[in-house]
């Protein structure tokens, strides 16, 4: 008989895989093979993603709402390009590791100050983190290139798969990189930890009650939030070979932040569905719309915020449990 509590025996079966969540891994692997015209969009796809996991980890897991989450993403991406730039360090893995530490380091500094508010002073704080971050690049201009940017060559991944001009290279390292860090928040946000982190969003004063160390939880989610951030930035620089303030940029932030609504926050997939969709869509406006195509953004933006409050996923998953029930 196991002597294993209730607690315990419920979070080991939300951590078991579900089939479902093996078909964002296999479209990813399909495009490669299917789609290599467009290797170049995916892989921005896939270090977008990573950027939103890396966001929703914070919003929809702790409830920390912020403006400035490119502060992370970008520090992530200017120490890997920095280091190739001025120290010649252009190793590929090793660079991640810095962005991550680095971003980590802020998130961590910063946290200990941001989170100690709440409300529109929290909203306002991030935001001006960021500001804060976008206008240190820019005043460094000598070290980051400024306005111009500041490129480099990064060596070959592991000193055998060097990075090409098709992008083969490049989305297979980021389809590795985005898998490896969604192992390690699929495990957090399925911790004893995670759950925690779901009693702080939805009521702050009752963990408080309990003697849950609130602030600590928060500072020490956030800076790992920064950390994977800061990947995420760290493969976008290595990918593109080049840098500029537009890594720090608040449309940034506003972007990650409506794309994690569109596909739903607190749902780690939500992040798959809402940047795929997101950027599609962005992609085929731009074309055919120039001018015009944040406006059709902002129209599913509404429409999704008055009829899907819980994201796009949360409309499949809803159809899924109709379908199933049906079938019985």
């Amino acid at each position: 008989m196991s002597t294993e509590s209730p607690s315990v025996a419920f979070l080991r079966a939300r951590q078991r895989w579900h089939w479902a969540e093996v078909l964002p891994w296999l479209i990813a692997i399909a495009v490669f093979f299917a789609l290599p015209g467009w290797l170049a969009f995916g892989t921005q796809v896939l270090v977008a993603i990573l950027f939103a996991l890396s966001l929703d980890l914070i919003l929809g897991y702790a409830g920390i709402v912020t403006l400035g989450h490119a502060a992370f993403f970008g520090t992530g991406a200017y120490t890997v390009a920095m280091l190739a730039k001025h120290a010649g360090w252009t190793e590929p893995i090793s660079g991640l590791i810095a962005a991550a530490l680095a971003a980590a380091l802020l998130g961590l500094i910063s946290g200990m100050v941001i989170l100690r508010t709440h409300g529109l002073t929290l909203l306002m704080l991030t935001l001006a983190l960021g500001i804060l971050m976008y206008e240190l690049a820019n005043a460094l201009a000598p070290w980051t290139g400024g306005f111009d940017g500041v490129g480099f060559t990064p060596q070959p991944i592991l000193g055998l798969f060097e990075f090409d001009l098709w992008f083969k290279v490049p989305y297979l390292y980021a389809l590795a990189v985005l898998f490896l860090m969604f192992l390690m928040v699929r495990r957090i946000v399925y911790s004893p930890f995670g759950k925690e982190l779901e009693g702080i969003r939805e009521n702050v004063k009752r963990m408080h009650a309990i003697g849950a160390p609130v602030t600590r939880r928060l500072v020490t989610v956030y800076a790992i939030s920064a950390a994977i951030a800061g990947v995420a930035g760290g493969v976008f620089a290595q990918a593109n070979a080049y840098v500029t303030l537009e890594v720090l940029s608040f449309p940034r932030s506003g972007a990650i932040l409506i794309m994690l609504i569109l596909g739903g926050s607190g749902r780690l997939y939500g992040a798959f569905v809402g940047v795929a969709i997101y950027m599609l869509i962005e992609h085929k406006l731009a074309n055919e719309f120039p001018a015009y195509w944040e406006m059709g953004i902002g129209l599913l933006l509404v429409l999704t915020v008055l009829f899907a409050r819980r994201g796009l996923l949360g409309i499949a998953e809803n159809i899924g449990r109709r379908l199933s029930g049906g079938s019985r």
